[in-house]
Protein backbone atom coordinates (compact mmCIF):
# COMPACT_ATOMS: atom_id res chain seq x y z
CA UNK A 1 0.00 0.00 0.00
CA UNK A 2 1.23 3.38 -1.22
CA UNK A 3 0.05 6.36 0.16
CA UNK A 4 1.71 10.03 -0.24
CA UNK A 5 -0.07 13.09 1.72
CA UNK A 6 -0.05 15.48 -1.52
CA UNK A 7 1.54 15.92 -5.20
CA UNK A 8 3.94 18.00 -3.59
CA UNK A 9 5.08 14.57 -1.47
CA UNK A 10 6.80 13.86 -4.24
CA UNK A 11 10.08 16.07 -3.85
CA UNK A 12 12.08 16.12 -0.27
CA UNK A 13 11.17 18.90 2.27
CA UNK A 14 13.08 22.18 2.10
CA UNK A 15 16.04 22.40 3.87
CA UNK A 16 14.76 22.93 7.96
CA UNK A 17 15.57 25.58 9.82
CA UNK A 18 16.81 25.27 13.56
CA UNK A 19 14.01 27.80 14.28
CA UNK A 20 11.39 25.42 12.78
CA UNK A 21 12.64 22.48 15.49
CA UNK A 22 12.88 24.17 18.21
CA UNK A 23 9.04 25.25 17.96
CA UNK A 24 8.36 21.62 17.31
CA UNK A 25 10.09 19.88 20.23
CA UNK A 26 8.62 23.06 22.52
CA UNK A 27 5.39 21.91 20.96
CA UNK A 28 5.80 18.64 21.54
CA UNK A 29 7.14 18.95 25.01
CA UNK A 30 3.44 20.61 25.99
CA UNK A 31 1.33 17.94 24.37
CA UNK A 32 3.32 14.81 25.15
CA UNK A 33 0.60 12.78 27.12
CA UNK A 34 -0.12 9.03 27.12
CA UNK A 35 3.33 8.07 27.89
CA UNK A 36 6.28 7.05 25.73
CA UNK A 37 4.08 4.97 23.80
CA UNK A 38 2.01 8.10 23.02
CA UNK A 39 4.89 9.92 22.73
CA UNK A 40 6.58 8.24 20.14
CA UNK A 41 2.78 7.84 18.16
CA UNK A 42 2.94 11.31 18.13
CA UNK A 43 6.56 11.67 17.32
CA UNK A 44 5.96 9.35 14.15
CA UNK A 45 2.84 11.26 12.93
CA UNK A 46 4.61 14.39 12.90
CA UNK A 47 7.99 13.93 11.96
CA UNK A 48 7.14 10.79 9.33
CA UNK A 49 3.94 11.44 8.37
CA UNK A 50 3.54 14.75 7.72
CA UNK A 51 6.51 16.89 8.29
CA UNK A 52 8.56 13.90 6.41
CA UNK A 53 11.77 15.07 8.21
CA UNK A 54 13.04 11.24 8.59
CA UNK A 55 11.77 8.17 7.21
CA UNK A 56 10.32 5.63 8.39
CA UNK A 57 13.54 3.03 8.14
CA UNK A 58 16.06 6.01 10.03
CA UNK A 59 12.87 6.31 12.72
CA UNK A 60 12.39 2.73 13.40
CA UNK A 61 16.30 2.03 13.54
CA UNK A 62 16.53 5.03 16.11
CA UNK A 63 13.85 4.01 17.51
CA UNK A 64 15.16 0.44 18.30
CA UNK A 65 18.30 1.33 20.02
CA UNK A 66 16.59 4.22 22.54
CA UNK A 67 14.07 0.74 23.75
CA UNK A 68 17.56 -0.74 24.52
CA UNK A 69 18.81 2.00 26.62
CA UNK A 70 18.02 2.47 30.30
CA UNK A 71 16.12 5.89 30.67
CA UNK A 72 12.60 7.17 28.96
CA UNK A 73 12.76 5.89 25.39
CA UNK A 74 10.35 8.99 24.28
CA UNK A 75 12.87 11.50 25.29
CA UNK A 76 16.01 9.77 23.76
CA UNK A 77 14.10 9.53 20.52
CA UNK A 78 13.82 13.49 20.73
CA UNK A 79 17.25 13.83 21.79
CA UNK A 80 18.47 11.18 18.92
CA UNK A 81 16.29 12.94 15.94
CA UNK A 82 17.56 16.41 17.33
CA UNK A 83 20.96 15.30 17.04
CA UNK A 84 20.73 13.70 13.37
CA UNK A 85 19.13 16.87 12.15
CA UNK A 86 21.20 19.85 13.81
CA UNK A 87 24.00 18.19 15.49
CA UNK A 88 24.94 18.09 18.94
CA UNK A 89 23.14 21.38 19.88
CA UNK A 90 19.99 20.07 17.80
CA UNK A 91 20.12 16.76 20.00
CA UNK A 92 20.36 18.91 23.63
CA UNK A 93 18.24 21.29 22.90
CA UNK A 94 15.61 18.78 21.79
CA UNK A 95 15.74 17.04 25.21
CA UNK A 96 15.68 19.91 27.35
CA UNK A 97 12.92 21.31 24.86
CA UNK A 98 10.71 18.16 25.39
CA UNK A 99 11.30 17.38 29.33
CA UNK A 100 11.29 21.75 30.18
CA UNK A 101 7.41 22.05 30.07
CA UNK A 102 6.85 18.89 31.96
CA UNK A 103 9.43 19.99 34.75
CA UNK A 104 7.81 23.22 34.94
CA UNK A 105 3.96 22.41 35.22
CA UNK A 106 5.19 19.45 37.92
CA UNK A 107 6.84 22.24 39.54
CA UNK A 108 3.72 24.32 40.03
CA UNK A 109 1.38 21.57 40.62
CA UNK A 110 3.65 20.03 43.21
CA UNK A 111 3.62 23.61 44.76
CA UNK A 112 -0.25 23.29 44.82
CA UNK A 113 -0.28 20.06 46.39
CA UNK A 114 1.86 20.94 49.23
CA UNK A 115 0.07 24.65 50.11
CA UNK A 116 -3.02 23.42 49.71
CA UNK A 117 -3.93 19.96 49.90
CA UNK A 118 -6.76 18.69 47.74
CA UNK A 119 -9.88 19.75 46.50
CA UNK A 120 -12.80 17.52 45.73
CA UNK A 121 -13.15 17.86 42.43
CA UNK A 122 -9.86 16.32 41.81
CA UNK A 123 -10.87 13.33 42.39
CA UNK A 124 -13.51 13.01 39.88
CA UNK A 125 -10.91 14.69 37.58
CA UNK A 126 -8.19 11.95 38.08
CA UNK A 127 -10.97 8.74 37.65
CA UNK A 128 -12.23 10.10 33.82
CA UNK A 129 -8.79 10.95 33.15
CA UNK A 130 -7.00 7.41 33.80
CA UNK A 131 -9.48 5.34 32.12
CA UNK A 132 -8.82 7.72 28.94
CA UNK A 133 -4.52 6.98 30.25
CA UNK A 134 -5.49 2.92 29.48
CA UNK A 135 -7.20 3.86 25.64
CA UNK A 136 -4.01 6.16 24.77
CA UNK A 137 -1.31 3.04 25.85
CA UNK A 138 -3.71 0.89 24.19
CA UNK A 139 -3.93 2.83 20.58
CA UNK A 140 -0.01 3.61 20.80
CA UNK A 141 0.61 0.13 21.36
CA UNK A 142 -1.58 -1.65 18.50
CA UNK A 143 -0.37 1.64 16.07
CA UNK A 144 3.39 1.13 16.93
CA UNK A 145 2.67 -2.66 16.68
CA UNK A 146 1.37 -2.87 13.39
CA UNK A 147 4.67 -0.81 12.35
CA UNK A 148 6.91 -3.07 14.44
CA UNK A 149 5.32 -6.84 13.57
CA UNK A 150 5.61 -7.46 10.32
CA UNK A 151 5.73 -11.64 10.26
CA UNK A 152 5.33 -14.30 12.32
CA UNK A 153 8.48 -14.76 14.37
CA UNK A 154 8.61 -10.84 15.41
CA UNK A 155 4.60 -11.52 16.44
CA UNK A 156 5.50 -14.25 18.53
CA UNK A 157 8.31 -12.31 20.10
CA UNK A 158 6.41 -9.81 21.30
CA UNK A 159 3.74 -12.15 22.32
CA UNK A 160 6.46 -13.94 24.86
CA UNK A 161 7.80 -10.72 26.21
CA UNK A 162 4.01 -10.05 26.72
CA UNK A 163 3.47 -13.90 28.78
CA UNK A 164 7.05 -13.23 30.76
CA UNK A 165 6.42 -9.45 31.79
CA UNK A 166 2.54 -9.96 32.75
CA UNK A 167 2.10 -13.76 33.83
CA UNK A 168 5.75 -14.53 34.69
CA UNK A 169 7.06 -11.14 36.43
CA UNK A 170 10.58 -11.78 34.65
CA UNK A 171 12.23 -8.33 34.96
CA UNK A 172 12.30 -6.48 31.48
CA UNK A 173 16.40 -6.56 31.64
CA UNK A 174 16.19 -10.21 31.31
CA UNK A 175 13.36 -9.55 28.21
CA UNK A 176 15.67 -7.33 26.59
CA UNK A 177 18.27 -9.92 26.97
CA UNK A 178 16.45 -13.00 25.81
CA UNK A 179 14.87 -10.59 22.88
CA UNK A 180 18.53 -9.43 21.92
CA UNK A 181 19.92 -13.16 21.61
CA UNK A 182 16.67 -14.30 19.40
CA UNK A 183 17.32 -11.14 17.07
CA UNK A 184 21.18 -12.37 17.02
CA UNK A 185 20.63 -15.81 16.32
CA UNK A 186 17.64 -15.10 13.76
CA UNK A 187 19.99 -12.01 11.94
CA UNK A 188 22.31 -15.07 10.93
CA UNK A 189 19.39 -17.86 10.48
CA UNK A 190 16.46 -16.02 8.77
CA UNK A 191 17.78 -12.59 8.10
CA UNK A 192 15.04 -11.53 5.77
CA UNK A 193 12.60 -11.66 8.57
CA UNK A 194 14.33 -8.91 10.84
CA UNK A 195 14.86 -6.23 8.09
CA UNK A 196 13.56 -2.99 9.32
CA UNK A 197 9.67 -2.96 8.57
CA UNK A 198 10.28 -6.82 8.66
CA UNK A 199 9.39 -9.76 5.50
CA UNK A 200 6.96 -7.72 3.59
CA UNK A 201 8.73 -4.19 3.97
CA UNK A 202 7.58 -3.68 0.20
CA UNK A 203 4.35 -3.31 1.38
CA UNK A 204 5.17 -0.59 4.19
CA UNK A 205 2.85 2.69 3.65
CA UNK A 206 5.07 5.20 2.09
CA UNK A 207 4.57 9.35 3.03
CA UNK A 208 7.04 10.55 0.62
CA UNK A 209 10.64 11.71 0.59
CA UNK A 210 12.08 12.48 3.70
CA UNK A 211 14.43 15.11 4.43
CA UNK A 212 16.90 12.24 6.11
CA UNK A 213 15.68 9.09 4.25
CA UNK A 214 16.66 5.65 3.97
CA UNK A 215 19.54 6.19 1.22
CA UNK A 216 20.40 9.69 2.88
CA UNK A 217 24.74 9.46 3.47
CA UNK A 218 24.94 9.79 6.92
CA UNK A 219 25.79 13.51 7.61
CA UNK A 220 29.47 14.14 8.91
CA UNK A 221 28.73 15.19 12.85
CA UNK A 222 27.26 11.81 12.58
CA UNK A 223 30.30 9.50 11.61
CA UNK A 224 31.57 7.27 14.24
CA UNK A 225 35.12 7.62 16.09
CA UNK A 226 36.50 6.06 19.00
CA UNK A 227 38.08 9.58 20.12
CA UNK A 228 34.45 11.25 19.21
CA UNK A 229 32.58 8.39 21.55
CA UNK A 230 35.25 9.17 24.72
CA UNK A 231 34.96 12.76 24.10
CA UNK A 232 31.70 12.60 24.73
CA UNK A 233 31.82 9.81 27.23
CA UNK A 234 33.76 11.87 29.42
CA UNK A 235 32.15 15.35 28.95
CA UNK A 236 29.03 14.42 29.68
CA UNK A 237 30.55 12.30 32.71
CA UNK A 238 32.46 15.03 33.93
CA UNK A 239 29.42 17.58 33.73
CA UNK A 240 27.46 14.94 36.01
CA UNK A 241 30.35 15.21 38.30
CA UNK A 242 30.86 18.75 38.61
CA UNK A 243 27.29 19.16 39.35
CA UNK A 244 27.47 16.92 42.23
CA UNK A 245 30.17 18.10 43.44
CA UNK A 246 28.78 21.08 43.46
CA UNK A 247 25.87 20.32 45.37
CA UNK A 248 28.52 18.77 47.98
CA UNK A 249 30.50 21.58 48.43
CA UNK A 250 27.72 24.32 49.24
CA UNK A 251 25.17 21.72 51.15
CA UNK A 252 27.36 18.85 52.23
CA UNK A 253 28.02 15.23 50.31
CA UNK A 254 25.40 13.79 53.04
CA UNK A 255 22.82 16.87 52.04
CA UNK A 256 19.43 16.02 50.49
CA UNK A 257 20.16 17.66 47.39
CA UNK A 258 23.72 15.48 47.07
CA UNK A 259 21.70 12.81 47.95
CA UNK A 260 19.17 13.19 45.43
CA UNK A 261 21.99 13.50 42.82
CA UNK A 262 23.45 10.09 43.28
CA UNK A 263 20.17 8.36 44.28
CA UNK A 264 18.59 9.39 40.77
CA UNK A 265 21.80 8.68 38.55
CA UNK A 266 21.50 5.41 39.79
CA UNK A 267 17.75 5.52 39.59
CA UNK A 268 18.24 6.31 35.72
CA UNK A 269 20.61 3.55 34.94
CA UNK A 270 18.10 0.93 36.24
CA UNK A 271 15.40 2.61 34.14
CA UNK A 272 14.76 -0.12 31.39
CA UNK A 273 11.50 -0.70 30.56
CA UNK A 274 10.48 2.33 31.64
CA UNK A 275 9.27 4.36 34.56
CA UNK A 276 6.85 1.34 36.30
CA UNK A 277 9.92 -0.93 36.08
CA UNK A 278 11.81 1.46 37.93
CA UNK A 279 9.03 2.76 40.69
CA UNK A 280 9.74 -0.27 42.73
CA UNK A 281 13.42 1.15 43.58
CA UNK A 282 12.63 5.07 43.58
CA UNK A 283 9.68 3.84 46.47
CA UNK A 284 12.23 2.17 48.24
CA UNK A 285 14.70 4.43 48.54
CA UNK A 286 12.82 8.09 48.68
CA UNK A 287 10.18 7.04 50.57
CA UNK A 288 12.21 3.68 53.33
CA UNK A 289 15.55 4.70 53.02
CA UNK A 290 15.36 8.87 52.68
CA UNK A 291 11.85 9.49 54.08
CA UNK A 292 11.65 12.29 51.08
CA UNK A 293 7.53 11.09 50.86
CA UNK A 294 5.30 9.23 52.35
CA UNK A 295 4.10 6.54 50.33
CA UNK A 296 0.61 7.88 49.91
CA UNK A 297 1.93 11.08 48.60
CA UNK A 298 4.86 8.78 46.31
CA UNK A 299 0.60 7.25 45.10
CA UNK A 300 -0.68 10.66 44.62
CA UNK A 301 2.53 11.73 42.71
CA UNK A 302 2.23 9.37 40.39
CA UNK A 303 -1.20 9.95 39.58
CA UNK A 304 -0.32 13.76 38.65
CA UNK A 305 2.86 11.81 36.35
CA UNK A 306 -0.10 9.77 34.63
CA UNK A 307 -1.70 13.16 33.57
CA UNK A 308 0.76 15.43 32.95
CA UNK A 309 2.87 16.02 29.50
CA UNK A 310 6.58 14.84 29.41
CA UNK A 311 7.81 11.28 30.46
CA UNK A 312 6.18 9.15 33.39
CA UNK A 313 9.65 9.38 34.80
CA UNK A 314 8.96 12.90 35.46
CA UNK A 315 7.50 11.28 39.04
CA UNK A 316 11.25 12.26 40.12
CA UNK A 317 10.31 16.02 39.50
CA UNK A 318 7.31 15.57 42.11
CA UNK A 319 9.68 13.61 44.38
CA UNK A 320 12.32 15.59 44.59
CA UNK A 321 10.17 18.84 45.13
CA UNK A 322 8.20 16.99 48.06
CA UNK A 323 11.55 15.61 49.45
CA UNK A 324 13.07 19.58 49.36
CA UNK A 325 10.07 21.31 51.07
CA UNK A 326 9.40 17.95 53.64
CA UNK A 327 13.28 18.87 54.91
CA UNK A 328 13.02 22.66 54.51
CA UNK A 329 16.34 23.14 53.22
CA UNK A 330 16.67 26.71 52.96
CA UNK A 331 14.59 26.83 55.91
CA UNK A 332 10.92 27.42 56.67
CA UNK A 333 10.56 30.99 54.45
CA UNK A 334 11.93 29.28 51.19
CA UNK A 335 10.03 26.01 51.18
CA UNK A 336 9.07 26.60 47.34
CA UNK A 337 12.62 27.45 46.85
CA UNK A 338 13.64 24.24 48.20
CA UNK A 339 10.96 21.99 46.48
CA UNK A 340 12.11 23.69 42.98
CA UNK A 341 15.47 23.06 43.85
CA UNK A 342 14.96 19.39 44.54
CA UNK A 343 12.92 18.99 41.62
CA UNK A 344 15.44 20.28 39.65
CA UNK A 345 18.08 18.37 40.73
CA UNK A 346 15.92 15.41 40.49
CA UNK A 347 15.71 16.14 36.88
CA UNK A 348 18.80 16.65 35.99
CA UNK A 349 20.41 13.65 37.46
CA UNK A 350 17.92 11.43 35.91
CA UNK A 351 17.73 12.43 32.34
CA UNK A 352 21.83 13.53 32.12
CA UNK A 353 23.02 9.88 31.45
CA UNK A 354 20.13 9.68 28.41
CA UNK A 355 21.64 12.68 26.43
CA UNK A 356 25.40 10.93 27.38
CA UNK A 357 23.79 7.31 25.54
CA UNK A 358 22.37 9.11 22.55
CA UNK A 359 25.22 11.84 22.05
CA UNK A 360 28.13 9.10 22.35
CA UNK A 361 26.49 6.53 20.98
CA UNK A 362 24.22 7.76 17.56
CA UNK A 363 27.31 7.61 15.40
CA UNK A 364 27.69 3.68 16.52
CA UNK A 365 23.94 3.37 15.73
CA UNK A 366 24.16 5.10 12.73
CA UNK A 367 27.06 2.89 11.47
CA UNK A 368 25.12 0.17 11.62
CA UNK A 369 22.08 1.21 9.38
CA UNK A 370 21.94 -1.74 6.88
CA UNK A 371 23.82 -4.41 8.64
CA UNK A 372 20.97 -6.83 9.37
CA UNK A 373 22.97 -8.55 11.89
CA UNK A 374 23.65 -5.64 13.62
CA UNK A 375 20.44 -4.51 13.59
CA UNK A 376 17.77 -7.84 13.72
CA UNK A 377 19.27 -7.91 17.80
CA UNK A 378 17.26 -4.60 18.14
CA UNK A 379 14.53 -5.22 15.67
CA UNK A 380 13.89 -8.30 18.00
CA UNK A 381 14.15 -5.69 20.98
CA UNK A 382 11.53 -3.48 19.42
CA UNK A 383 8.90 -6.48 18.74
CA UNK A 384 9.64 -7.08 22.44
CA UNK A 385 8.93 -3.87 23.63
CA UNK A 386 5.24 -4.22 22.05
CA UNK A 387 4.19 -7.06 24.51
CA UNK A 388 5.45 -4.90 27.02
CA UNK A 389 3.68 -2.11 26.18
CA UNK A 390 1.05 -4.31 25.82
CA UNK A 391 1.05 -5.39 29.32
CA UNK A 392 1.19 -1.67 31.04
CA UNK A 393 -2.15 -1.65 29.31
CA UNK A 394 -3.45 -4.75 30.63
CA UNK A 395 -1.82 -3.29 33.64
CA UNK A 396 -3.39 0.17 33.87
CA UNK A 397 -6.91 -1.37 33.25
CA UNK A 398 -6.50 -3.92 36.08
CA UNK A 399 -6.01 -0.89 38.41
CA UNK A 400 -8.63 1.88 36.84
CA UNK A 401 -11.39 -0.81 35.37
CA UNK A 402 -11.05 -2.99 38.74
CA UNK A 403 -11.02 -1.05 41.81
CA UNK A 404 -11.05 -2.48 45.46
CA UNK A 405 -11.49 -6.22 43.43
CA UNK A 406 -14.57 -5.24 41.58
CA UNK A 407 -15.94 -3.80 38.39
CA UNK A 408 -15.62 0.21 38.29
CA UNK A 409 -18.52 0.72 35.87
CA UNK A 410 -18.16 4.46 35.34
CA UNK A 411 -14.37 3.94 34.63
CA UNK A 412 -15.29 1.35 32.14
CA UNK A 413 -17.78 3.41 30.48
CA UNK A 414 -15.43 5.98 29.81
CA UNK A 415 -12.34 3.72 28.81
CA UNK A 416 -14.96 1.98 26.32
CA UNK A 417 -15.99 5.66 24.54
CA UNK A 418 -12.17 7.10 25.02
CA UNK A 419 -10.77 3.99 22.79
CA UNK A 420 -13.68 4.18 19.92
CA UNK A 421 -12.89 7.55 19.56
CA UNK A 422 -8.75 6.97 19.31
CA UNK A 423 -9.53 4.12 17.00
CA UNK A 424 -12.24 4.54 15.15
CA UNK A 425 -12.53 8.68 14.72
CA UNK A 426 -8.65 9.13 15.63
CA UNK A 427 -9.60 11.99 17.90
CA UNK A 428 -6.74 13.95 19.40
CA UNK A 429 -5.23 13.06 22.76
CA UNK A 430 -5.44 16.83 24.07
CA UNK A 431 -9.62 16.41 23.18
CA UNK A 432 -9.81 13.29 24.41
CA UNK A 433 -8.13 14.22 27.67
CA UNK A 434 -9.63 16.95 28.19
CA UNK A 435 -13.68 15.10 28.00
CA UNK A 436 -12.55 12.40 30.25
CA UNK A 437 -11.76 14.95 32.57
CA UNK A 438 -14.74 16.68 32.22
CA UNK A 439 -16.64 13.31 31.93
CA UNK A 440 -15.33 11.87 35.21
CA UNK A 441 -15.63 15.66 37.13
CA UNK A 442 -19.68 15.01 36.26
CA UNK A 443 -19.65 11.28 36.73
CA UNK A 444 -18.20 12.00 40.51
CA UNK A 445 -21.54 13.16 41.51
CA UNK A 446 -23.54 10.32 40.82
CA UNK A 447 -22.47 6.76 42.57
CA UNK A 448 -22.89 3.90 40.76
Amino acid sequence: MSALPDPLAAAPPRALPFRTALGYWLKLGFISFGGPAGQIAMMHAELVERRRWISEQRFLHALNYCMLLPGPEATQLAVYIGWLLHRTGGGIAAGILFVLPSLLILIALSWVYMAWGHLPAIAGIMNGIKPAVVAIVLGAAWRIGSRTIRNWLLAAIAAGAFIAIALLALPFPFIVLAAALAGLAGGRLRPALFQLGGAHAASSTSYGPALIDDDTPTPPHARFSWAGLARVTLVGCGLGLAAWLLLAALYGPSGALARMGWFFTKAALMTFGGAYAVLPYVVQGAVEHYGWLSAGQMIDGLALGETTPGPLIMIVAFVGFVGGWTHALFGQDALFAAGAAGAAVATLFTFLPSFVFILAGGPLVESTRGDVRMTAPLTAISAAVVGVIASLAVFFGEQVFMAAGRPHWQAIAIGLAASIALLRYKVGTIPLILACAAAGLVLSYWHV
